[in-house]
């Protein structure tokens, strides 16, 4: 049986049915164009509408009557004055243009690619936050997510930047292998390259996970804002600390979070001792260090690397010496030993005489040493004593005799330090890349943060005493005379080292070459001990530190 043909208008009138559709969809989106400031009032309008009767209802039936005889005084005043009705009107179709505007939907939870992470990391806990026995577990394969994760922000790439996990009472947040095992979890699952805090409440059984922003590597050494006796380490988080100093960072002047480190008879952690990769920013911790101290106090620098990396500050006003040599380093740190033995004496028979300590003893000395275990091994070599074991008086009795011990070395030589280093310097620093065990070692606490495998010079963290461990960003102050040191930078260094002592070494600073000899001071010979003051050995007299170390006369040469 042959088939019968459609009708002309079904196989024929397609085209015409879709031009059709297409003008009249033009025709209505030309309309909603030109008819769209209607539609807001009209939207508008309505919503006005509606928050009326809502505060009609809500208020009240003994406040009804003021509130209509109010309204109905206002309506009677716009009617009896000049173009009242059509400012009235005006203003109502102002404010319904305003209140029927469009806004932009605010978001009221996670997209569909913010849920799948939350929900991946949920998973994720599971097997360290549940248990076989629990009979209403928080965490369960398939479960729901949002019992266990109270809030989290994310950025603009969709990213974690915060999270709060609630995890339940019998997790064993009180063991530190426990909670790393956790944070090592959320860190790998969250993202890698960030550096997170981890924040536990053991009382509420709440976890912080927080993303915390790099800290500032533009700021360089300059006149910190402090008080006597403090010192600037670095810079850290804003709410890390309770104080802020004003800075220069670049051509802007910003508040910075500061390190602050205090010194004296007052402090109780009198003594540094930093350690990190080579390049990892102790010397720079060290140049930083002996900038400030230059302010108000006498330093003796010790080179054991023997670069040249403090040459700047050779000849210097209140450097007693810059030494690189084992000789030279074993003369210098041996006077430093009278000389706090001399400073603890006098300020003893002044106080029993009731007398002011004198002005040179409350001048603060500083002893900086850069790679002791350098100088160790060559004084090994060579038959003498550890240039460390001199460090005995000065590390016991330094904050009494206002004397600082600063000591930075490198990881691969921390078995070199003396015990008497390591059971005096409370105040610790870890610079440069270091993991959690390194830092947790040294610091004698785990860091609340996860270490980022690549750091810039001068990141770490650092631990006062006691205290809790901060991260730490410590202000540029590289060697103003190495040719890889920007202008800014050379500059500020320049800027605050203080004169030289002779012209001869001023025209000196402004030549190309170094200094051709190195004054190496000599040990001061001691005074008889005197035991009914203090049971100590003494110096004499005339051997205080008034003057520089370069006016002593040179010991021998080195073999």
């Amino acid at each position: 049986m042959a088939r019968r043909p459609l009708p002309r208008i079904l196989s024929s009138g397609t085209a015409s049915i879709t031009r059709g559709r297409e003008i009249a969809r033009t025709a209505a989106d030309s309309a909603t164009d030109v008819l769209h400031p209607l539609i807001t009032v009209i939207r508008g309008l309505r919503l006005l509408a509606v928050a009326g009767r809502q505060n009609w209802v809500a208020t009240p039936k003994e406040r009804r009557g003021p509130k209509l005889f109010l309204v109905a005084a206002c309506v009677l005043a716009a009617a009896l004055v000049p173009f009242g009705p059509i400012l009235a009107l005006v203003t109502v179709m102002g404010a319904a243009a305003w209140k029927g505007r469009e806004r932009t939907p605010v978001r009221t939870g996670p997209d569909e690619s913010e849920t799948a992470r939350l929900r991946s990391l949920y998973e994720a806990l599971v097997p360290y936050f549940s248990t076989a026995d629990d009979p209403e577990p928080l965490f369960a394969h398939g479960g729901d997510w949002t019992n266990a994760f109270d809030g989290y922000a994310f950025d603009q790439d969709g990213r974690l930047t915060r999270l709060r996990i609630a995890y339940p009472a019998y997790f064993t947040d009180g063991e530190a292998a426990a909670r790393s095992r956790i944070e090592q979890l959320l860190h790998t699952k969250s993202g890698r390259g960030r550096e997170y805090r981890f924040d536990w409440d053991e009382e509420a059984n709440r976890l912080d996970v927080t993303v915390l922003d790099a800290l500032p590597t533009t700021i360089a050494a300059q006149r910190f804002v402090t008080a006597p006796g403090e010192t600037v380490l670095g810079f850290t988080d804003p709410d890390a600390v309770s104080r802020t100093v004003p800075v220069r960072d670049g051509d802007a002047t910003v508040d910075a979070s500061p390190v602050l480190w205090r010194t004296g008879g007052r402090s109780t952690e009198p003594h540094l001792l930093a350690v990190g990769q080579p390049g990892g920013g102790t010397t720079t911790l060290v140049r930083s260090i002996a900038l400030q101290a230059l302010q108000s106090g006498d330093v003796i620098i010790i080179d054991g690397s023997g670069t040249g990396e403090y040459a700047a500050f050779t000849g210097r006003d209140g450097v007693l010496a810059v030494e690189s040599g084992p000789g030279g380093a074993l003369a210098t740190l041996e006077w430093a030993a009278h000389e706090t033995e001399r400073r603890l004496i006098t300020a003893n028979r002044a106080r029993q005489s009731g007398h002011p300590v004198p002005d040179d003893i409350r001048r603060p000395l500083w002893i900086l040493l850069d790679r002791p275990g350098v100088l160790g091994h060559l004084a090994a070599a060579d038959g003498r004593t550890d240039p460390q074991e001199l460090l005995r008086v000065p590390l016991r009795h330094g904050r009494a005799a206002q004397v600082t011990v600063v000591v930075a070395e490198q990881f691969d030589a921390v078995d070199t330090l003396a015990e008497t280093v390591l059971s005096h310097t409370r105040a610790r620093a870890v610079l440069g890349p270091a993991s959690r065990e390194q830092i947790a070692a040294f610091l004698g606490a785990e860091p609340r943060t996860t270490p980022p495998s690549e750091v810039p010079p001068g990141r770490g963290y650092v631990r006062l005493g006691a205290g809790p461990v901060l991260r730490l960003q410590v202000p540029a102050a590289p060697d103003p005379y190495d040719d890889a040191t920007s202008d800014a930078h050379r500059q500020a260094v320049l800027g605050l080292l203080p004169g030289r002592h002779t012209p001869a070494e001023a025209a000196w600073a402004t030549g190309e070459e170094g200094p051709t000899t190195e004054q190496v001071p000599v040990a001061v010979e001691a005074a008889p001990r005197q035991g009914d003051v203090i049971p100590v050995e003494t110096v004499a007299d005339g051997a205080g530190a008034s003057g520089p170390l370069a006016k002593a006369q040179p010991a021998g040469a080195e073999s």
